[in-house]
């Protein structure tokens, strides 16, 4: 009898399991529309700062809540690939609908394309790495915070790649603070949330210095 009971346990627990995953799958297609959707009705309606700030952010955002509640590195990978496969051709419909170009209403062209699939997955990739306790977790949290700050730095300086001086100050502190607050929130104690946050300085630190010398073309002395 016991065993029966035992083995009835188990089967309910995976049914839940496989519930759970088929409920993260629809929630990260769903997500993925709704942000292409509003995205592309927000793009040229709203005001310019609302839309600087949901393009790219509201896109990472989905990529990093979906892969941060995955239930294992390979339901990461189809998770947020799904849903930045869905936000991209929910973007793209609907400015056909508008009589808009395909990759137009992306703004960018086919290769640009490709290397924001790679980012929103790898972002989410990196979200669900920091479910660790070690210091992988650690450096997964920093790798994602330095990716936000060093995309605030590049979008608010100019002279800086595709630099929008409308962009500075106050969008790029909204985000820029809260690209600190999520590594804070990635990890669970204290000392890890130091160590996260300070890799997170020195890569977008790193980052933010290798784009200045590829933008002014500037080299040591020493060379």
């Amino acid at each position: 009898m016991n065993n029966t009971t035992i083995d009835y346990a188990d089967f309910a627990e995976y049914d839940r399991r496989q519930r759970a995953i088929e409920r993260h799958l629809m929630a990260a297609f769903a997500g993925g529309m709704v942000i292409g959707l509003i995205g592309i009705l927000l793009s040229g309606n709203g005001p310019q700062w609302a839309a600087q700030i949901y393009d790219p952010y509201a896109y990472l955002a989905l990529s990093l809540a979906v892969g941060a509640t995955a239930s294992g590195f390979a339901w990461a990978l189809v998770t947020t690939f799904l849903a930045a496969v869905s936000a991209l051709v929910a973007t793209m419909g609907a400015g056909a609908l508008r009589g808009r170009d395909v990759l137009q209403a992306m703004g960018s062209d086919a290769g640009s394309l490709n290397w924001t699939l790679i980012l929103l997955v790898g972002l989410g990739l990196l979200a669900y790495a920091t479910h660790r306790d070690d210091g992988w977790g650690d450096l997964a949290a920093g790798a994602v915070g330095a990716a936000l700050i060093a995309d605030v730095v590049d979008r608010a300086t100019p002279g800086f790649i595709e630099s929008e001086q409308s962009f500075w100050p106050g969008p790029a502190m909204v985000i820029g603070l809260s690209s600190l607050i999520l590594v804070l929130v990635l990890r669970r104690n204290a000392r890890a949330r130091l160590r996260a946050l300070a890799l997170s300085v020195v890569f977008s630190g790193t980052f933010t210095a290798g784009l200045a010398v590829f933008v002014t073309g500037w080299v040591p002395l020493s060379a």
